[in-house]
């Protein structure tokens, strides 16, 4: 984890799921809640209310962790660790995460040097960059009118289909991007260790 993690803004509501609690420990973060199945959090010391739940269940604990916030009124959510680990459980985040975007919710993916943010129609995603990052957008739909500026490679209102390696690998250039599509759905993903300000409109 980078110390960059540190620097996110002080959160109201901290739940950790299962073996994500590592990830608190390690920022340093007081735990609101700790929920799962506790199959992958041996050793893991928490002072933490636990909220256990069956390994035979029909969420995964960050879709746990997601419903408990959801419960308490929170629309902005932060995934920390969201990256690495079984494929299986991070692509179901991922694309868990562009779900709860579609249903109006804030949603940033970190695992302290990658981030992503769902694109979706009518809500672009602009950032303040340091040059010399990657920058993709990862087409999970067909995409209809993507627009994209403050990169090396712009595009504007391009048509790029299902899973593209084109929109792969981009590179800032310093100061302001921005991503729109007219329809379809993509992760605007950035690898850099600094805390990126992001503003969804």
């Amino acid at each position: 984890m980078t110390p960059a993690l540190s620097l996110l803004p002080k959160p109201t509501l901290v739940v950790a799921a299962d073996g994500g609690a590592r990830h608190a420990g390690a920022l340093r973060v007081k735990v609101d809640v700790w929920v799962g199945d506790f199959d992958s959090s041996a050793g893991v010391q928490l002072d933490a209310p636990r909220e256990v739940h069956p390994t035979a269940k029909n969420e995964t604990d960050a879709e746990l962790a997601v419903r408990i916030a959801r419960e308490r009124g929170y629309t902005e959510l932060v995934f920390i660790g969201a990256f690495g680990g079984r494929f299986d459980h991070t692509a179901a985040l991922l694309l868990g995460g562009l779900r709860l975007a579609r249903e109006g919710l804030g949603v940033t993916l970190t695992s302290g040097d990658e981030w992503a943010w769902p694109l979706l129609p009518g809500t672009p995603v602009q950032a303040n960059f340091a040059p010399e990052l990657t920058l993709s957008v990862v087409a999970c739909s067909e995409l209809t009118g993507l627009s994209l500026s403050g990169v090396r490679w712009p595009l504007d209102n391009a048509d790029i289909p299902l899973g593209s390696g084109w929109t792969v690998s981009n590179e800032t250039v310093g100061g302001p991007v921005q991503a729109q599509v007219r329809a379809g759905y993509a992760l605007v993903t950035v690898l850099t260790g600094l805390i990126p300000e992001v503003q969804d409109c």
